[in-house]
């Protein structure tokens, strides 16, 4: 599974003269960068004129100039205003991106996009859904990982078919982390991108301050993971109509992407731009 706080930036030759250059990359929210001078490393959570919000994996924040002196998968890159510069008035969708007037869903792209299982699918639709209209990218879901590699078999990924998967607990060492390497090192693995959050189930994507929480409580071994969130909340879970509705509470809280960990943006944005690539 690829570092997605990127490359160690002491691997390069010290006896290498010849530096790399610094390239212009627009700031887009949720990509990882690293400011060498005092090793902070996050996410992109926000960009205000000339200034850069990033979040680390334990949820400090630090403000940044935009500019030259950052990292982006251990290159260095010149930190430019974000792509998506909206004029004056001009309308957002929920991911952030400007909102398209009167824009008509795009015929289906070959490619797709799938995701774990049918709340994943519905909270990306929720805040990414005007952007994949517009895009023509169709999002399923899986229904489990253990499914990935006939699914990806059976797609046949190939230059303008190229599919992109998001896997919950994407962590080093995880059963998920054996699956995403075998599709890469498989028949079409280099038109497919599997890609992951670290956290257990997609409620965790969703910012605990949203339904009361300091933080998503941690769950016993033995106890169904679900479950054991809605016993912390002090909500019904006695059948899976009361996990349903459990669900759509913390779904009703998001609003934006403000609402959803760094983590997870990043990596659905990574997806978009992966299966939208010309062939």
């Amino acid at each position: 599974m690829a570092d997605r706080y990127g490359a160690d930036v002491l691997a390069n030759n010290p006896h290498n003269s010849r530096k790399p250059r610094s390239t212009e990359r627009a700031v887009e929210l949720g990509m990882v960068v690293e400011d060498p001078q005092s090793g902070f490393v996050g996410a992109v959570v926000g960009v205000e004129g000339s200034r850069v919000e990033l979040e680390d994996r334990r949820g400090r924040r630090r403000v940044f100039p935009l500019g030259p002196g950052f990292l982006f998968e251990g290159k260095p890159v010149i930190l430019t205003p974000l792509r998506r510069s909206a004029p004056a008035g001009a309308q957002r969708t929920k991911s952030g991106s400007v909102k398209v007037a009167d824009a008509r869903a795009k015929v289906a792209l070959a490619s797709r996009i799938y995701v774990e299982g049918r709340h994943d699918a519905e909270l990306v639709e929720q805040v990414w859904g005007d952007d994949l209209r517009v895009e023509g990218v169709v999002v399923e879901y899986l229904g489990g990982v253990d499914d990935l590699a006939g699914i990806v078999e059976s797609f046949r990924p190939a230059p303008g078919r190229r599919l992109g998967v998001l896997v919950d607990h994407l962590v080093a060492g995880s059963k998920e982390a054996r699956i995403a390497e075998t599709v890469r090192r498989g028949p079409g693995g280099e038109h497919t991108l599997v890609v992951g959050h670290p956290y257990v189930d997609i409620w965790q994507g969703v910012k605990p301050e949203r339904v009361g929480l300091k933080a998503w409580p941690s769950v016993p071994r033995g106890v169904e993971w679900k479950h054991g969130i809605c016993d912390a909340l002090g909500w019904p879970h006695r059948d899976q109509a009361d996990i349903a509705r459990a669900w759509q509470r913390i779904r009703a809280s998001v609003r934006d992407w403000t609402d959803l960990e760094p983590a997870l943006i990043g990596r659905v944005e990574e997806l978009i731009d992966f299966v939208t690539q010309p062939a």
